[in-house]
């Protein structure tokens, strides 16, 4: 069987770290199918019928952070409010058939229902008043809004793909509304007849939604439609297994991706957040693929943490291609340096960036840590270097020179004529290396100093070890 999923997000906000973890799940189980089963179609749709909530902007913050994620779907994202004509249609066929029927109810009469089953100590439920009655005793100047004729007998079952069989008794389950007095659908109508237009073959959603599915069976036994299959994914909590906070990580994606994370670590989080293949953690896109199966998705909700998350991102981080980290990088660099990068700068980071990222959790970390190759002499100098070069003037003046009749640049010649001068001046290597590297990027910490050295290359070392001995009482940055 041709496997069709779909992500259908209402465009009310950002796309939250749940969301975008059920985009990747419905993507993947869709690719694997295409790669290694009978056909798979991931689709997108947007659920924007609630119009005074749904914005352009969001619908737009949603395409993009699917973008930058890298969960492509198959041709145009569908608009659920331009299908309304469709849904009204839908639930008229509905009652033309008999299958719902016309409610007369006043916001009267249904307050009254509510307030009866709180004083009673039940649950809130429409009682049925208007199911086998006349319309003709319809008052005067009441719209009718249309409802689903449920079953009152017997349960509504569904055999959940993650969840197991889940059922519930349908005397539990009101009459629910289809068609608004104004004639707008609601939200249970339109999902039914969207996935079922679609072709939709597997809703793989948070369980939050199983409550709906057992309204959403109902209708589509209605319509005398095959139901998909469901899968219902465990909501994430946070570290404390508290239900996830924007304190624990509920961001938009587009905050992770400004924090600094790598689309593919995060796909790579997020495939793990409950879901698992034995005990592989770090899982490519190819890998992914080829393991994804609904089977693996446990039924306890995951949780989420920051420090996992900085440790996967590093490792892709050291994985990644240096220019492509030049370029991500570069923007942060100018942020922090308040310049644009000129071509000199550039190429020291692409030179140092394969020292760099050994260190570095995220983007920004990498950012920081590459600022110095960026910037413009004279350097600021924080206060531990100059903490650092107090004192060591002189000697720093006797390495320049020494420095200067170097012709080998490289970071193993360089560390050897260091190592010589040290014993020379019957000093320990730190006590020459650290006013060296205060001098040279502005701080008392940076990677091994004889590679920034060799990144820096000759004229531009000796040019801040000009800088650092013109400036003895340089203010701190």
């Amino acid at each position: 069987m041709k496997v069709v999923t779909r992500f259908a997000p209402s465009p009310t906000g950002f796309l939250h770290i749940g969301g975008a973890r059920t985009a990747l799940f419905n993507w993947l189980f869709a690719q694997h199918q295409r790669r290694y089963g009978e056909g798979g179609t991931f689709l997108l749709r947007i659920e924007d019928t609630d119009r005074a909530r749904s914005t352009p902007e969001a619908v737009a913050a949603i395409i993009d952070g699917l973008k930058w994620l890298g969960l492509d779907w198959d041709g145009e994202p569908i608009s659920q409010f331009a299908r309304r004509e469709r849904h009204a249609e839908a639930a008229r066929e509905l009652l033309a058939a008999g299958r719902a029927y016309r409610c007369y109810c006043t916001p009267a009469e249904l307050e009254e229902m509510r307030e009866k089953a709180r004083r009673e100590g039940r649950p809130i439920r429409y009682d049925g008043r208007w199911r086998d009655r006349d319309p003709a005793e319809a008052p005067v100047g009441v719209d009718a809004v249309i409802r689903l004729r449920a079953p009152t007998e017997s349960d509504t079952v569904v055999e959940d793909l993650v969840q197991g069989e889940v059922r519930v008794a349908n005397a539990q389950l009101d009459d629910m509304v289809l068609l608004r007095s104004d004639g707008t659908p609601t939200y249970m109508l339109a999902v039914v007849v969207d996935d079922h237009d679609m072709g939709i073959t597997h809703v793989v959603r948070g369980d939050d939604h199983l409550t709906n599915t057992f309204r959403q069976v109902q209708l589509y036994r209605a319509f005398g439609w095959e139901p998909p299959r469901f899968a219902h994914i465990p909501l994430i909590h946070g570290p404390d297994g508290a239900k996830l906070s924007k304190r624990h990580g509920a961001l938009g994606i587009e905050a992770y991706r400004d924090m600094g994370y790598l689309p593919e670590a995060l796909r790579n989080y997020l495939l793990r957040l409950g879901w698992g293949h034995g005990d592989a953690e770090i899982i490519d896109d190819h890998q992914a693929i080829e393991w994804f199966d609904l089977s693996g998705i446990g039924r306890s909700p995951a949780r989420f943490d920051f420090a996992k998350l900085d440790s996967l991102n590093g490792h892709y981080l050291r994985q990644t291609d240096d220019a492509r980290l030049v370029e991500l990088v570069a923007p942060l660099v100018e942020k922090i340096v308040g310049a644009s990068l000129a071509p000199e700068a550039r190429a020291r980071l692409a030179r140092g960036m394969g020292g760099l990222k050994e260190r570095a959790k995220t983007l920004r970390d990498l950012a920081a840590g590459a600022a110095f190759y960026a910037r413009r002499r004279p350097l600021p100098i924080s206060a531990k270097a100059t903490e650092i070069l107090d004192g060591a003037e002189e000697r720093l003046r006797r390495l320049a020179a020494v420095l200067r009749d170097e012709t080998d640049w490289s970071g193993a010649a360089l560390e050897a004529a260091v190592r010589r001068f040290a014993e020379a001046e019957n000093a320990k290597l730190g006590q020459v290396a650290q006013p060296l590297r205060a001098a040279l990027t502005g701080e008392g910490i940076s990677p091994p100093i004889f590679e920034v050295m060799s990144v820096l290359g000759r004229d531009e070392t000796l040019g801040r070890i000009e800088d650092a001995l013109d400036r003895k009482h340089a203010a701190v940055a």
